[in-house]
């Protein structure tokens, strides 16, 4: 069974807005998937059609099988969610409000405290566990609200730009979770973010968006075989012989497309044996960034 199901899914908002167009895509149990787009792409729409909190204008989604809008109750349970402005009480301390959102979720009063007290600890919340949420900075309520989201245990997690206002400590540290959740108990994470270097470095498969459209969805590799496939070859020397087709980048820095790196060795070869020395050797393959805009650039281009 997939974690998570998108058909052909569209909403169309009243007054004309389409903000998901047709995305069809498939989540296996345990992928960080970053979900990759500008603020309007459509991010939060999928999320709220994903959670039961819109109705599909076209197409289905389901979440473990189950279709939020005909059984949202049975969705929520197996899912968390953490938006960039989590709601939780602030008259509530940390941990009353932890132990209120269990109870939501029939855990009893002895298992909520002893789940909340573990991830107060894990997130760095301990000391603060007895203060009231209003006392709370916006990185200590983004990591509570990342605890509210794990604390009955979901089989898929949402998340929506989660180190936003984390400190980098604060930040490593939820990013360390959100790996030990995918990779040890095979929860599904579905993150949303527009930082393409920070979903590099934690997820597992992509899928980029813009203006509702799904331009293309793989792991790195796959989109790099898909959109920018080559590498660039990036040489600091203090000579280039003339008949490299090399580009001169800055003082002693030099550049060139290669099509594989099998070609590094005799390249470097012939350099050395032109008289130059070499002083650091880089091959840089395509970023996420590199392939998100190149696609968007295409876009533009077929629009025009």
């Amino acid at each position: 069974m997939q974690a998570v199901d998108l058909n052909n899914l569209s909403k169309t908002y009243p007054g004309g807005k389409q903000a998901v167009k047709k995305i069809t895509l498939s989540l296996n149990q345990g992928e960080v998937f970053g979900f990759l787009g500008p603020n309007g792409a459509g991010k939060t729409t999928t999320v709220k059609l994903l959670n039961g909190m819109l109705t599909p204008s076209e197409g289905s989604c389901r979440v473990l099988g189950i279709d939020p809008v005909q059984d949202p109750q049975k969705a929520h349970a197996l899912s968390g969610v953490v938006t960039e402005h989590a709601q939780m009480y602030d008259n509530l301390t940390g941990l009353q409000n932890l132990i209120f959102y269990a109870a939501v979720f029939g855990i009893s009063g002895s298992e909520a405290q002893k789940r909340a007290s573990v991830l107060l600890k894990q997130l760095e919340l301990e000391d603060a566990q007895e203060k009231k949420l209003s006392a709370y900075s916006t990185g200590m309520r983004q990591r509570l609200s990342l605890a509210r989201a794990l604390i009955h245990r979901p089989k898929v997690l949402f998340l929506d730009e989660p180190t936003s206002g984390l400190d980098p400590e604060s930040a490593q540290n939820v990013n360390q979770m959100i790996r030990s959740l995918a990779q040890n108990d095979g929860t599904t994470v579905f993150l949303c973010t527009h930082q393409l270097r920070y979903a590099q470095e934690i997820c597992t498969r992509y899928g980029l968006i813009e203006e509702g459209l799904l331009l293309a969805a793989g792991t790195l590799d796959e989109l790099r075989e898909k959109v920018l496939s080559g590498t660039t070859l990036q040489v600091c020397a203090n000579h280039i012989p003339k008949e490299l087709a090399f580009v001169k980048s800055s003082h002693r820095q030099y550049e060139m497309d290669i099509r594989s790196e099998e070609e590094i060795p005799g390249i470097i070869r012939r350099i050395v044996e032109g008289g130059g020395e070499i002083y650091t050797v880089t091959a840089r393959k395509p970023t996420l960034e590199d392939i998100y805009f190149s696609l968007t650039h295409k876009g533009k281009e077929e629009k025009q």
